[in-house]
């Protein structure tokens, strides 16, 4: 056989494995070794489910830019949305610069989308018909009634203007301090019972609290349009500025030293909340005149901050009356 004959004369062929030959350099080892654990299907390229997570994705994408279907930001630079009927016509009274009104098709007419249409329209605000599927995107939870509005971020005023503005009113200053709420219906709540009991203002730490988010403004139905909110910087320094210039610091606590019966609210006074589970930190609880509680009638030890706060107020409102 040709190749591999002893016969004298014969020749070797070439790439035959006698002889020396050139190695591998290790290729075929390293072939053989483990590549570790299978990618998700989501992540392997020509998969039919990486296929439709890319196309999912490059819809959600492009859903901002379509019509009549803005995208909801999260950011509290952004624009927020009001839910909801009795909320979107109290805005809308309120003169809220708001820049879109949302009303899903097939919607239940009533008294309030009528004005809350007409409203829009005489204020040149953009009405939008979407359907319901996007309106319920765009509100993430589906609490809308049919409607929604779109306002710009909250505007908060400075503590200084704040007290002018109180003290301009002709009245003895009444303002709500929040102290670790960071819960935005409970900001909410808390604007509304400042607003229903004759309050100027509500003032907030500018970190670590809730803000006037689309929570609050549902919330507060309304109530954060005509409601100055004002951010402060520093709370303490805050209520130590407004106690040097005569008002009354007064913090919310159930051990307080003073009851809320023996307690005097004529005069111009800043109430002052903590939240339920933390209540007022150190330096904001220093920095008060007094303590005050709510005497209970029944076995529960303490209320909700926004409660507590409407309750505090509404006796206020009567001593002024």
């Amino acid at each position: 056989m040709a190749g591999n004959s002893q016969r004298r004369g014969a020749i070797r062929k070439s790439g035959t494995k006698k002889g020396a030959v050139v190695g591998s350099g290790g290729k075929r080892r390293r072939g053989l070794e483990g590549r570790g654990a299978t990618p998700p299907a989501t992540m392997r390229k020509n998969h039919p489910a990486a296929k439709r997570a890319a196309a999912a994705a490059k819809a959600a994408k492009a859903q901002g830019a379509t019509r009549g279907r803005p995208a909801a930001r999260k950011s509290d630079d952004g624009p927020e949305l009001v839910l909801g009927r009795n909320p979107v016509v109290e805005c809308l009274r309120a003169e809220v610069p708001a820049t879109a009104l949302y009303v899903a098709l097939g919607t239940e007419n009533d008294d309030r989308l009528t004005e809350a249409v007409q409203r829009a329209a005489d204020a040149g605000i953009s009405i939008l018909e979407v359907s319901r599927t996007d309106l319920d995107r765009m509100s993430t939870n589906g609490l809308h009634q049919g409607m929604a509005l779109q306002v710009p971020p909250y505007r908060y005023v400075h503590p200084d203007d704040l007290l002018d503005a109180a003290r301009a009113s002709g009245t003895a200053p009444l303002l709500v301090a929040l102290d670790n709420i960071s819960d935005p219906r409970n900001l909410g709540a808390v604007i509304r019972s400042v607003a229903a009991f004759g309050g100027h203002g509500v003032v907030i730490p500018q970190r670590r609290s809730a803000s006037v988010t689309a929570v609050a403004w549902r919330t507060s139905a309304g109530a954060a349009a005509r409601l100055p909110v004002a951010r402060a910087t520093n709370l303490t320094r805050t209520l130590k500025d407004w106690a040097k210039a005569g008002l009354q610091v007064v913090g919310l606590d159930a051990g307080g030293d003073t009851v809320l019966d023996e307690f005097d609210g004529t005069t111009p006074t800043v109430v002052v909340v903590g939240s339920e589970g933390k209540g007022l930190s150190r330096l904001v609880r220093e920095t008060c005149d007094s303590i005050l509680s709510i005497p209970m009638a029944g076995p529960v030890e303490s209320l909700n901050a926004s409660v507590a706060a409407g309750v505090v107020l509404a006796d206020i409102a009567r001593q002024r009356r």
